[in-house]
């Protein structure tokens, strides 16, 4: 496709949207629809998506499809691998010409795919040279240059981990924008912490976002709404991932520093102090297994009344709930149960593991067990005392501070949620998976597919719908702008 094609493309799009239409959006590796939500509630077009983890789609079908109905296959999963932008567009029944299909293309490609790309192997895959075809690691993002070039998107949005700023010793987002702007478009970066938007979690993600030429408009992106003081490790950790970054390519947008003037960043009792507690566990887990993960339990009034952010999550336009909502299931850990009700907000692993020990050391006095070689010594031992080394695994485990948000929600939640300890010691337990949900900002009303497993997965691999939206209303906001006839003074038009 030519340049003068590939304007005559986008100048189509913008007339359509002109004329008040919604900017149609295409998201790939969408996972469950964190970035959708925040999309969708700014005023776009949910029009496809591409997903590969079956669960993920489904859950993005549960809550996205037409009707939220599992019968539509736009919403179904798919292979990015397989499935082309003129497919989607054919089954959407769309127009075949690209000026018909899709106005923002959005992308959570997982950073493994950029791995060891410098700028003569990015632009390989771009097209201008074929040997470095073949690389496997490459061939998520070589077919998202192929989604760019089927349909042409006035707005492209990428979400990544900053780590993608120093990967292998280079810049990637530098080089996805070189690529991006000899296409046509003018581009930007930078990394935004989701706590400055209301958020109650401490993650840092890196924005990527490139604009048509034809629009006129440099990208930017949304100043903070809450302020906090990062904790210590995470200015370390940006000074690591900005090393590579080139200051005077005009690409990096210098990172937005929240004003002390704002609100407080949104802490972990505000955000999730109106849910049901959860302690059956504790008594009797035959209950807790028995709960399915869309069994409903009702909310509970907190001392102070609700939080703003819980009125928010309870009422998100599309996704409202009234007496109470899902996502009740908690791992049953019964061995630390104890150390949970004992540990200190803000404690890790290594104060747990003492913790522990102290615990152990009072239960053989008690026992009267002597040889610490027996094996009445050793099952005590073992089940009392988590096995992990704290000098390997300091991070491991952590007690949420109920006034502070809490760490960073991983895809790991899958398999271990000791990394996010309830703040309530009563409770003695890690969090639910809507506890979660909560603290990835997702609403209430949306619903996960699978086991509890694969929810925290879902949660943890997700964009926090709070931050989607800021950075969706602020290109809203840019293309509004841009979209908007020239003012008219006497009769005639000026620019």
């Amino acid at each position: 496709m030519t340049t003068a094609e590939q304007q005559q493309i986008r100048r189509g799009k913008v007339e359509r949207l002109r004329t008040g239409a919604q900017p149609r959006v295409l998201e790939v590796c969408s996972g469950a629809g964190g970035l959708s939500l925040g999309l969708l509630a700014a005023g776009f077009e949910l029009t496809a998506h591409v997903e590969v983890d079956p669960e993920a789609a489904e859950s993005y079908a549960l809550n996205f499809g037409p009707d939220k109905e599992l019968d539509d296959p736009w919403s179904i999963a798919r292979n990015m691998e397989r499935c082309s932008a003129e497919d989607l567009v054919r089954d959407l029944g769309l127009s075949t010409t690209a000026c018909g299909s899709f106005d923002i293309l959005a992308a959570g490609l997982p950073c493994q795919a950029f791995a060891r790309i410098g700028r003569s192997k990015l632009r390989a895959v771009a097209g201008e040279d074929d040997a470095f075809q073949k690389d496997p690691r490459a061939a998520l993002y070589r077919r998202f240059l192929e989604y760019v070039a089927d349909t042409q998107p006035l707005v492209i949005i990428i979400e990544n981990v900053p780590d993608i700023l120093n990967f292998g010793g280079h810049n990637v987002p530098e080089e996805i924008c070189d690529t991006l702007e000899e296409a046509g478009y003018r581009t930007a970066y930078t990394i935004l912490n989701a706590a400055y938007y209301g958020v109650p979690q401490v993650r840092e993600r890196l924005f990527v976002v490139a604009i048509a030429d034809v629009l006129g408009c440099t990208p930017s992106f949304p100043e903070p709404t809450h302020f906090l003081e990062l904790p210590r490790g995470y200015e370390g950790s940006r000074r690591v991932a900005l090393k590579h970054v080139d200051m005077e390519s005009g690409r990096f947008h210098e990172i937005h520093k929240p004003r002390r003037q704002l609100p407080k960043a949104v802490g972990v009792r505000a955000a999730l102090g109106d849910l049901p507690k959860i302690k059956e566990h504790l008594t009797d887990s035959r209950a807790i297994r028995r709960r399915r993960l869309d069994d409903v339990l009702d909310y509970r009034t907190p001392k102070g009344g609700l939080s703003g952010y819980a009125k928010l999550m309870r009422n998100w336009p599309g996704f409202e709930t009234v007496h109470g909502t899902g996502g009740h299931l908690v791992r049953l850990t019964p061995r630390d149960f104890p150390i949970f009700r004992r540990l200190a907000h803000g404690a890790d692993y290594p104060q747990a593991r003492r913790l522990a020990e102290e615990l152990f050391t009072d239960a053989v006095k008690r026992k009267k067990l002597t040889d610490s070689e027996s094996p009445a010594w050793l099952e005590l031992r073992q089940a009392m005392v988590p096995p992990y080394d704290p000098d390997k695994f300091p991070n491991k485990w952590w007690k949420m501070d109920p006034l502070k948000p809490s760490r960073t929600l991983t895809a790991h939640m899958g398999k271990d949620t000791y990394s996010h300890i309830h703040y309530d010691s009563y409770q003695a337990r890690t969090v639910s998976v809507r506890e979660a949900a909560r603290l990835q900002s997702f609403p209430d009303g949306f619903r996960f597919a699978g086991a509890m497993n694969a929810a925290f997965r879902q949660i943890g691999n997700a964009v926090p719908p709070l931050l989607g939206l800021a950075v969706a209303k602020s290109l809203k906001r840019q293309i509004d702008e841009a979209l908007a006839p020239a003012e008219e003074t006497d009769g005639r038009q000026v620019a």
